[in-house]
Order: C-alpha cells, then sequence, then structure tokens
C-alpha cells in the first residue's frame, strides 16, 4: 500500500485481498480497503436463507454490491478507502440481507412471506458468536 500511495502522490485508491497498514502522504492519512468477500457474501447468504430465495441472481450481486457502497461514509473517502471498516461487518452484513431480501422478494425468487419487519427477522437469524450455547 505505501509503495502504491507514495508512486501516486496519495491519488490510487488501494484495496487488498488481507489487512495492510495506512500510510502517511503528504500529511494526509490514508487507510487501504480490505477487498474481499468477508463483505458481501454472509449478507448474501443470510438474505436467501431468510426469503427462502429459489435461486441467487446478478441482480441480487448487484444490489449487494451497492448496499455494500451506500456504508462507505465521507469519512471512509476521506482516507482514500471505498469499503465500510470491517470492524462493523455484523451491522454491514445485516444491511447487506436486507437489501438482497427486499429485492428477492420484489423480484418474485422469494418462497418465504416477507415479514413486516424484514430488519428485525433478518437480525434475529443471524448468527453472534458471543452468544452463550447452553446445553
Amino acid at each position: 500500500a505505501q509503495q502504491a500511495y507514495s508512486w501516486s502522490e496519495g491519488r490510487v485508491v488501494f484495496a487488498s485481498g488481507s489487512p495492510m497498514p495506512g500510510a502517511t502522504v503528504s500529511g494526509k492519512e490514508l487507510r487501504p480497503g480490505q477487498g474481499n468477500n468477508a463483505y458481501i457474501f454472509p449478507g448474501l447468504g443470510l438474505a436467501a436463507v431468510a426469503a427462502g430465495a429459489l435461486r441467487i441472481e446478478d441482480a441480487a450481486l448487484l444490489t449487494a454490491a451497492e448496499a455494500l457502497a451506500e456504508q462507505v461514509g465521507p469519512g471512509d473517502l476521506a482516507t482514500g478507502t471505498v469499503y465500510p471498516p470491517l470492524a462493523n461487518i455484523r451491522e454491514v452484513s445485516l444491511q447487506i440481507a436486507v437489501a438482497v431480501a427486499r429485492h428477492m422478494h420484489d423480484s418474485g425468487v422469494a418462497t418465504l412471506p416477507r415479514p413486516s419487519d424484514l430488519k428485525s427477522h433478518i437480525a434475529a437469524l443471524m448468527y453472534d458468536p458471543r452468544t452463550e450455547i447452553h446445553s
């Protein structure tokens, strides 16, 4: 990342499949994005389960990508990253799942009825590794 930032004088949009340290170029803090399937696929799969989707069409992937992009804020863009912080992955996945499930219902590939509160319904389906399992 440092090499790309230095060479481009901080103008490059840089993403890597693995986490990388940020850099400072001309006094500006830059943070590389981590561009991998950890962003799109958990929400896409959760939406398919929540909607009982018959299939996952290309348009569902586009919907997931758009939902991801909507979660990139001005602060992220100011540091040169085009992804939201990976620390927010649970909320990112939830927002993607809601958008994709809505699309699946609207496009007719869902087999389950649309809940009145889609976001709460999907949130209740999410696995939480912090939850203690009692046997």
